[in-house]
């Protein structure tokens, strides 16, 4: 068997605005379009996905939430109907997908090894989630790649983010594993967006980009600080601020896929290539691309065994250079609350 390789991963986030916006056949809602610099983003993507020729995209889901253990899509074929339970206007589509069961199962037993709980999904009438669907359909429209699918676990939420996304880190490292033994060639997206406070109510008509905005100016600059070290390749100073980046914009990233995808990759420090910004119903979306198999750094050799920097006593209070004047600002305790009174609900909501 061949050695497995990651070639490329992917921050590809899931707002449902963008298949909307595409209409494709397997959507039932139409639209005017929308979104465009997003969606030629997404064209970036799927061109460099082409060149790369994967064996199987894998993806990890926030909107796949599990309360008990990580689990992966473990039928072969998959269809049905998935819908936005927020958007149910806007996306209402129709899916057909095949699944890599034999590296879903060996992603499931090195998990396990690691002393994760993990499942491997074997209902054959499973809904597949709107997020996995989502950016699937984005990165890949014509659907001819197997894939494997990961639920979210609940456990930042229920634990602490650090302690959460050290169980992200030992999912990927598994993954790593899992590729390693199986052979395959693989593509990883980490379907999640960045900032993700977002307004309450949407125009009139969806698409109307004169409403489409940062929730405010805070997250938008949290968003660029980071952008910028992704940019430059200072994923150490990306990891050793995520946790305040989180707490202070409600960052999608704690649902854990951005960490699964850069622990499976070995925390390159390999500049990313951002493809495009845009905010969608106030949230901030950054697709990019960190291309192992262009850096020479696709080929997987022993397990896996990098880990995310630790942080320097004091450096999540730092605030970065030119961004936040405070470690925890008040601006997230006022106002229109994006889940209600209360907290984000397990699984990072929308």
């Amino acid at each position: 068997m061949a050695n497995g390789e990651i070639l490329s991963g992917f921050l590809a986030p899931h707002p449902p605005h963008l298949v909307y916006a595409e209409n494709p056949p397997q959507n039932e809602p139409r639209s005017e379009g929308g979104w465009e610099q997003l969606r030629w983003a997404y064209e970036k993507v799927r061109e460099s996905i082409d060149e790369l020729r994967p064996d199987v995209l894998m993806v990890h889901s926030p909107h796949w939430m599990t309360q008990l253990g990580h689990h992966v899509l473990g039928v072969r074929h998959l269809s049905g109907k998935s819908v936005d339970p927020i958007f149910p206007n806007l996306f209402r589509y129709t899916y057909d997908l095949e699944v890599d069961v034999d590296l879903a199962e060996a992603c499931a037993e090195e998990a396990n090894g690691m002393g994760l709980l993990s499942k491997v999904m074997r209902n054959p009438n499973f809904r597949v989630d709107y997020g996995t669907i989502t950016t699937l359909h984005l990165a890949r429209p014509q659907w001819d790649i197997p894939v494997v699918g990961f639920s979210a676990n609940n456990s930042p939420y229920y634990l602490n983010t650090e302690e959460g996304l050290d169980e992200m880190d030992k999912l990927g490292r598994a993954t790593r594993r899992a590729l390693e033994r199986t052979g395959r060639r693989a593509v990883l997206l980490a379907s999640v967006t960045m900032s993700h406070l977002h307004y309450r109510e949407e125009p009139e008509l969806p698409e109307d980009m004169h409403f489409e905005r940062p929730f405010n100016h805070d997250s938008y600059r949290w968003d660029m600080r980071m952008i910028d070290l992704m940019r430059e390749g200072r994923m150490k100073e990306v990891f050793t601020l995520l946790p305040q980046f989180i707490d202070e914009t409600f960052a999608e990233f704690k649902a854990g896929a951005f960490t699964w995808m850069f622990a499976a990759m070995d925390y390159p420090e390999l500049a990313g290539e951002l493809y495009g910004f845009g905010n969608v119903i106030g949230t901030g979306n950054a697709v990019m691309e960190w291309n192992l198999a262009k850096a020479g750094l696709s080929r997987i050799s022993g397990s896996g065994q990098g880990h995310p920097p630790v942080p320097t006593p004091g450096d999540a209070d730092r605030p970065f250079a030119g961004g936040l004047d405070e470690p925890a600002s008040d601006w997230a305790n006022t106002g229109p609350r994006v889940y209600g009174e209360g907290a984000p609900p397990a699984g990072g909501g929308r």
